[in-house]
């Protein structure tokens, strides 16, 4: 039994105007008919999971209850979190839930908002996961890349295989081209995925012992929460004194029981309209167009997702267009990272 722990408390800026405020990008159907938040539950699906745990903030509550509702065989447990404190507390709340179902819980950590188009070979790496896991280990997947990417951390791996893993040696920030050059060589480097596979307890061992007062606090506010019919509140004061920080580290960083379970299944963190427009389905003239009222005359290599209204573009070329209810975005495609900033400057105004 593996007991799915779902993060959900990222805002996804990166894809304003379709991801903003009330609902980011996890809750949005954007690769699919489900929402993004389904498809994470749904690719679990032929594996014995127990009943999903989500953390998510307060402003979400009902969209998760409601879209998770929609998908899981089980009642999911919800918890609250009264403020974001970063992964780590997070999943140190949602792990002491997961023993609450089962004090040898075996749980996968799972951001809300990833693709994954081989839906076998991700299980096949779950279950491989999971047998490291029920002898003690902390697991992270290692994304096998694909190219020298600078926008994502990485994980080295160490030593020979074992149970479908290797020694987890070291992470590594964000590097520059060269290095992202050396490890794509190297054979040893993946991608930091974000995904975890461990015993609940271990996790709350490993975190006793390199961040015992997160351990205490994290601890504290699950024991103090209380249950608001659908959902569990984690206590805001014990909460609140947490200093946050992601799980890698708090723990993955420090721990002698890291392990990483290399992942070959088209994964995608759908971080940018760009990185949509790369894994989705192109037409004759390399457009990715989403939307029952668009109208292309000579454009190409763009990406153009319509809202209600008519959309049309003539003589264009390597563009991210994207029509919502109450904003219009018109950017160059190799610009497209900067569109964080136009969410930072709107949310400046509204202060």
């Amino acid at each position: 039994m593996i007991i799915p722990i779902i993060l959900s408390g990222g805002a996804g800026t990166r894809l304003w105007p379709l991801s903003w405020g009330d609902h980011p990008k996890q809750f949005l159907p954007l690769v699919s008919e489900r929402t993004m938040i389904q498809e994470t539950l749904l690719r679990l699906k032929g594996l014995q999971i127990g009943s999903p745990i989500i953390s998510c903030g307060e402003g979400h509550r009902f969209m998760v209850a409601q879209q998770i509702g929609e998908v899981s065989e089980t009642k999911p447990t919800i918890l609250l979190e009264p403020m974001a404190k970063n992964t780590a507390p997070a999943i140190a709340a949602a792990c002491c839930a997961a023993m609450k179902q089962d004090k040898d819980a075996v749980v996968v950590v799972l951001p809300s908002d990833h693709v994954i188009a081989d839906v076998e070979a991700f299980q096949n790496a779950v279950k491989a996961a999971a047998v490291n896991a029920e002898k003690g280990y902390l697991v992270t997947f290692g994304i096998v890349p694909t190219f020298p990417a600078t926008g994502y951390g990485y994980v080295k791996a160490a030593g020979t295989e074992s149970d479908g893993a290797y020694t987890l040696e070291k992470f590594v920030e964000k590097p520059c081209l060269e290095k992202a050059q050396e490890y794509l060589a190297s054979g040893e480097y993946a991608w930091n995925s974000g995904m975890f596979v461990f015993k609940a307890s271990t996790f709350i061992e490993e975190l006793k012992i390199h961040n015992p007062e997160m351990a205490k606090l994290s601890i504290e506010a699950f024991e103090k929460a209380t249950e608001d019919t659908d959902f569990i509140r984690l206590n805001k004061d014990a909460f609140g004194r947490i200093k946050g920080d992601s799980i890698d580290y708090a723990v993955m960083e420090k721990t002698s029981k890291g392990r990483v379970v290399k992942l070959n299944a088209g994964w995608d963190d759908v971080g940018s309209w760009s990185a949509l427009y790369d894994i989705s389905k192109k037409d004759e003239n390399q457009n990715v167009i989403k939307g029952d009222d668009v109208i292309t005359i000579d454009t190409t290599s763009s990406y153009i997702r319509g809202g209600k209204r008519t959309v049309a573009t003539i003589g264009l070329d390597d563009v991210v267009i994207v029509d919502s209810e109450d904003a219009l975005l018109v950017a160059a495609k190799g610009k497209i990272q900067d569109v964080k900033k136009i969410a930072e400057t709107i949310k400046s105004r509204q202060a």
